[in-house]
């Protein structure tokens, strides 16, 4: 399991060489979007993605991401994993850590209750679930008198030099910090950053491009069950490590659908860098080049652009005539258009053959053979599979939107 996931990591850093600096940084924001966004829902905590996602532009210095003030929480949470990512190979210490906690929670309350900040717990710590009077306790953490000594061993080990994979280390890292619970409030999240900064040291990289949390975020339920069976055993740890490989091999291989939309999108700017736009058509148009989920109608443009019907209808009117966008039903009483990503023609559409749309659990992959030689398996919408195969979506913008960056090669 640990050489496919190291198999699969070249994959994805190879595929990252070619993005250029400019499309390393996009595709990075958007997984540090992810796993701020999905850290926090594993917590019961739900964040506004538009908050985050320009918090990180901000502190990375990316242009071109709409502006939108964020709250203190969401800018403490961002700064939290970009020191944590800027500094993966600096020794961790205890004051780092407090400094970590605290900034979860400026204002020194969690759910309107107050908690203790900046230091470790001195109170016994339960994890329950359930009402009052029908709690069921998932695991008692070690007592307070004992926290400062076992972190002060989590610490040295984590410092130390191990010949032991960085992978294997950074699910270790998760099972051991959040066992021992060294603070009132915030040692899920920790948890997954330090195995994060384990990750890092794995690919040698500031940049990070996959995330576990939003796998985890996918089935919290089987997370908390392994957690505590994990917890509850007898040290054997085998069980928590195939479960983390599975659920990392999962993150790396959706980064590559991340990847994909990054290139894709790219080609497409490039393409249409010379037509000018509005502000809110380049802003709505990202929104669905990065992949929302919908048909674009006059209603989704109008909800998406903030804007009236009418505007929204002289708005696809302008895109259609500047070959930006193309009817999806010429004629059609009540019209949906598609983006045209490409202008590539029929003879480079006939170089995919074996195309097919499958579905594994809840998520739909394109799969073709490119050139006779190169297998495909690109993950897409939902929606884009069963439009396709209710004929309302044709095969060249369906390749055009998952392959483009296949026919610029």
């Amino acid at each position: 399991m640990l050489d496919e996931v190291c198999r699969e990591q070249g994959r994805l850093v190879g595929r990252l060489v070619g993005l250029g600096f400019d499309n390393q940084l996009q595709a990075m924001a958007e997984n540090l979007t992810k796993e701020v966004v999905y850290s926090s829902e594993i917590e019961g905590v739900k964040l506004n993605v538009d908050e985050v996602r320009s918090s990180i532009a901000r502190h990375l210095g990316i242009e071109g991401v709409k502006f939108v003030p964020s709250s203190h929480y969401v800018e403490g949470v961002v700064a939290v994993m970009l020191d944590a990512m800027e500094n993966y190979d600096q020794p961790l210490s205890k004051e780092k850590l407090c400094g970590w906690q605290s900034a979860f929670f400026p204002t020194g309350f969690s759910g309107g209750a107050p908690i203790e900040v900046g230091r470790y717990r001195t109170h016994e710590e339960h994890v329950v679930s359930g009402f009052f009077g029908r709690e069921r306790v998932h695991y008692v953490a070690p007592s307070p008198d004992r926290v400062e000594n076992e972190m002060r061993k989590f610490i040295d080990w984590f410092n130390a030099d191990q010949p032991v994979s960085p992978v294997i280390r950074s699910a270790i890292a998760h099972l051991w910090f959040v066992s021992i619970h060294p603070f009132e409030d915030g040692n899920g999240r920790l948890a997954r950053i330090l195995g994060d900064v384990f990750l890092a040291r794995a690919d040698n990289s500031h940049f990070r491009f996959y995330n576990v949390s939003s796998e985890i975020n996918r089935d919290k339920n089987y997370y908390y069950d392994t957690l505590e069976r994990v917890q509850r055993g007898n040290g054997d740890i085998t069980e928590w490590l195939v479960w983390y490989l599975w659920t990392l091999l999962a993150a790396i291989r959706e980064a590559n659908a991340t990847v994909s939309t990054v290139l894709n999108k790219a080609f497409f700017w490039m393409r249409f860098a010379s037509i000018p736009l509005t502000e809110r058509q380049t802003h709505t148009l990202n929104l669905f080049l990065d992949g929302y989920e919908a048909k674009i109608t006059s209603k989704s443009w109008a909800n998406l652009g903030k804007c009236s019907k009418d505007t929204a209808i002289r708005d696809l009117q302008d895109l259609v005539e500047k070959h930006i966008l193309v009817m999806d039903v010429p004629g059609a009483k009540r019209p949906s258009y598609s983006i045209n990503y490409s202008d590539e023609n029929e003879a480079v559409v006939s170089a995919f053959t074996d195309i097919g749309i499958v579905k594994e659990g809840d998520r739909c992959y394109l799969t073709a053979v490119y050139n006779e030689n190169i297998p495909i398996k690109e993950r897409i919408l939902t929606l884009d599979a069963e439009r396709y195969q209710n004929g309302e979506l044709s095969l060249r913008h369906l390749l055009g939107k998952y392959c483009t960056y296949l026919m610029k090669r």
